[in-house]
């Protein structure tokens, strides 16, 4: 009985201190960002996972992957993403535009046929009324600016782009020169890539899938 009685104090006295622990770490992001604070409590509640039989941490190098959601919003990066937002809503293509926070910086990705006709590589007049608004907001920044190609894995073969190598290269490349020609970006600034079918989001075994993987990723980083 005395066992048992010791056992409970035990786990209880654990529970109290995690709760206290949590509490001051809290206090001290008080004058943090809303986002900081967001990141840290879902980190705190995952990690910590209480069951039946106590309290366990659950093993992995990131508990929660960066994201949009973690962007502070009042930062100029914040604002530019939320522009970002509301312009694609605007022009109805919000289904088609993606964003992500990576290690590299904030990545906006395009589906294909926003800004492209298909096995094309010139950009359409809706790519450049979208591209145009991207280019005004990034170019009052001081932001490093990373146009990457991909596509699906479907082969092209034509006297223009005998692979997909040279389809998702004309691509990226021509988004760059448009950013740089119409945002005034120093060409230290930038760069373009094409990577091909190499670098799939998705399956290549649907339709579906395979138009995930037609898409242009523009980065935007700090020096």
């Amino acid at each position: 009985m005395v066992r048992r009685r010791m056992g409970w104090e035990i786990v209880y006295t654990g529970f109290i201190l995690i709760l206290l622990c949590f509490f001051i770490m809290l206090c001290t992001f008080s004058t943090m960002e809303e986002a900081k604070v967001t990141r840290f409590v879902q980190s705190f509640v995952n990690t910590l996972n209480i069951m039946q039989s106590g309290m366990k941490k659950e093993e992995g190098d990131v508990i929660i992957p960066p994201s949009t959601d973690m962007v502070d919003l009042e930062s100029e990066m914040g604002r530019i993403l939320q522009n970002l937002k509301t312009y694609s809503r605007d022009l109805g293509i919000e289904n088609d535009i993606t964003f992500e926070s990576t290690d590299k910086g904030l990545l906006m990705r395009l589906s294909d046929h926003i800004i492209f006709d298909p096995g094309e590589a010139e950009l359409t007049e809706a790519g450049n009324i979208f591209l145009k608004k991207v280019a005004s907001l990034f170019s009052k920044t001081s932001h490093n600016v990373s146009v990457e190609g991909h596509t699906d894995n479907i082969p092209i073969q034509t006297k223009q782009f005998p692979s997909n190598w040279e389809l998702s290269s004309h691509r990226a490349v021509n988004v760059l020169r448009f950013l740089s020609e119409d945002g005034n970006y120093a060409s230290s600034r930038l760069s373009a890539v094409g990577y091909g079918e190499h670098q799939p989001i998705s399956p290549n075994d649907t339709p579906e899938h395979r138009a995930i993987n037609r898409r242009v990723e523009i980065i935007f980083s700090k020096p």
